[in-house]
């Protein structure tokens, strides 16, 4: 497994953004936003970057960022944001907000994962994305250019996965649009004649209750049902019956991005090792999200899925094409966590993960 060590990059952007949390004027908050943002995507470690280069080449690096980077390197810690944060009164918030962020990688860290000596899976294992939006619900793109995207790649195939009618807030798609998207994949499929294929999945909602907030017979018209929390992330309640009775419902092949964490909130609290045992004895996939944002499932919690058993979905989340390289945080997190490459489902060929996918599906009409 790769050696742990500090992410520098992430612990300093942890910084600016307590700065942000506790700045008087909007256009602060914005501005420390902004250069956290900055250094999260910076490719190389802030302390190896400034042997070489000027923090000011950085964008949104500043004077007052420059100032907080350059006491961080030097001291572990910055005093102007210990400061400030005293100065608020605001200590109870920003802890919470560090417990928030807790197991996220920079850019640089990810990287550097994805570079070190592991058994692990690789980079190379990567056969194709199984979670991505386009344009027939939240994404942005058309599934011809997600695909020729994956194909700049190298993958073999792609599964598209927009959102389901129940949830409106990312304009989720009707029964009626999914018959219309299936005839779009068959004719792009009949196109590549074999040399790369879609697989029309959809992202159901995880409902109060548990389960998907779709019927058994519109779930059994699409290849891969990715079930996904969207709602109740911000409770103190434990949901471990709720996401119990989800890997339990026999439609659901993919738990996608469990937690539904993001950088600024906790997410789903549950006993998740009761929840990855039960999803191992279900034959569902536990996903890893590579969104720099949600980065959901991390890596501790994918070391203990492993205990487990779980079988792994290691997805981008894209919206775009160029957002298919959130799949790197994906897979650098399963490095971190040791998940071998026979555990992971995209490095599977594809007939392989549809007859897998068809399996499940047949135990589903027979149960």
């Amino acid at each position: 497994m790769p050696r742990a060590r500090r992410d520098v990059n992430m612990e300093i952007a942890g910084q600016l953004y307590d700065l942000a949390l506790n700045h008087s004027s909007p256009h602060g908050r914005i501005a420390y936003k902004r250069a956290a943002q900055a250094v999260l995507r910076l490719e190389e470690p802030l302390d190896v970057w400034a042997a070489t280069h000027s923090l000011r080449e950085v964008p949104y690096i500043g004077p007052a960022s420059e100032r907080v980077i350059l006491e961080s390197l030097e001291h572990g810690t910055s005093p102007t944001v210990e400061r400030a944060v005293t100065a608020s009164g605001k200590a109870a918030e920003v802890q919470a907000a560090h417990a928030h962020r807790t197991n996220f990688l920079s850019r640089a860290e990810a990287l550097r994962l994805l570079r070190s000596r592991s058994r692990a899976v690789r980079l190379e294992d990567y056969r194709g994305d199984l979670q991505m939006h386009t344009e027939w619900s939240d994404g942005g793109e058309s599934i011809a250019r997600m695909a020729g995207s994956a194909r700049e790649r190298l993958y073999d195939f792609i599964g598209v996965s927009d959102h389901s009618y129940g949830l409106r807030i990312a304009r989720g798609m009707s029964m009626k649009d999914a018959r219309r998207q299936r005839a779009e994949i068959e004719t792009l499929n009949r196109s590549w004649n074999g040399a790369f294929r879609v697989f029309q999945g959809i992202e159901a909602n995880i409902p109060a209750e548990g389960g998907v907030d779709m019927t058994p017979e519109e779930i059994a018209t699409f290849d891969l049902v990715l079930a996904a929390p969207h709602s109740k992330l911000r409770r103190a309640e434990d949901q471990t019956a709720r996401m119990l009775a989800t890997v339990r419902h026999p439609g659901v092949h993919i738990l996608a991005h469990p937690r539904g964490r993001m950088y600024s909130r906790q997410g789903v609290l549950a006993r998740w090792d009761e929840v990855f045992e039960e999803a191992a004895r279900r034959g569902v996939a536990i996903e890893l999200d590579g969104d720099p944002y949600r980065q959901d499932l991390d890596y501790a919690l994918a070391k203990r899925a492993l205990a487990a058993g779980c079988l792994f979905a290691l997805d981008s989340d894209a919206h775009s094409g160029a957002e298919l390289a959130y799949a790197e945080y994906a897979i650098a997190h399963a490095r971190r966590a040791g998940i071998p490459a026979s555990r992971v489902i995209n490095t599977w060929p594809a007939a392989k993960l549809l007859d897998w996918a068809r399996r499940k599906s047949r135990r589903r009409s027979r149960s």
